[in-house]
This record gives C-alpha cells, structure tokens and sequence, in this order.
C-alpha cells in the first residue's frame, strides 16, 4: 500500500483520532467521559467516534465532548466539517490550538502528532 492510499483514511478519521488522543492525554477512560458528559454521550457512542465509525456527531454531541475534554467547541466542530478550517476563517488570528498553543501556522497533521506525543509523555508519566 502506497503512503497516498493510506493519508485519506487519516483525514476522514482526524476527528476521531484527535478525540482519542484527547482523552488519553488527559487520562480518561471512555467511562470517565460518559460521565463527564452526564451521559449525553455513551462510552460505545464515544468508542465508534474515535475508531471512524461515526465520521460527523450532532453539534449537541460535540458541545458536550468540548465541556468534558476542555477543548474548543469551534476546534469540533471544524474536525467534524461543521465549519471551515480556522485558516480560511480569519488569517490574522493566532493559531492558538491545544497543545500548540505557542506556534503558529501548523498544519492539522503536525498538530496531530504533537497531541499524539503529548499523549505518550503524559502516559508514560503516569506510570
């Protein structure tokens, strides 16, 4: 399988994948979220998220993941295509994004992996 063959199965999946690496990185399981959200969103629900299975959740849904996971409602909604990249939405603004919050002009796949290693520090600091 070539490199390009295996990039459009990332894109369709950033959503899910940036809300795994999300919980993980703040130690939470998928119960800890169904709680956190007071059970808006269920631990399966919230599993499918994250595997792909389902690409665009209700904008009720994702308000609920933002307040339990601190992320930005916008930054959900975005990933879920709800609303255009922050880049075409205002071009003077900050990037100002979850753990890259200090560097500007990131592309989603850089940010991705910079959430996927904090991920990995703070696991392995848990230890």
């Amino acid at each position: 399988m070539s490199h390009d063959e295996v990039k459009p199965a990332i894109k369709s999946n950033r959503l899910g994948e940036y809300l795994n690496s999300v919980r993980r990185g703040l130690d939470l399981s998928l119960r800890d979220v169904e709680e956190a959200t007071k059970k808006e969103v269920s631990n399966a629900y919230l599993s499918q998220l994250e595997n792909g299975k389902i690409e665009k959740p209700s904008p009720h849904i994702l308000h609920s993941l933002s307040i339990a996971l601190n992320v930005k409602y916008e930054d959900l909604m975005e990933r879920a295509g709800y609303l255009k990249p922050s880049s075409e939405r205002a071009s003077d603004s900050k990037h100002g994004r979850a753990a890259t919050f200090a560097i500007e002009n990131l592309t989603v796949e850089e940010e991705e992996a910079l959430l996927k290693h904090l991920a990995y520090i703070r696991w392995q600091t848990s230890k």
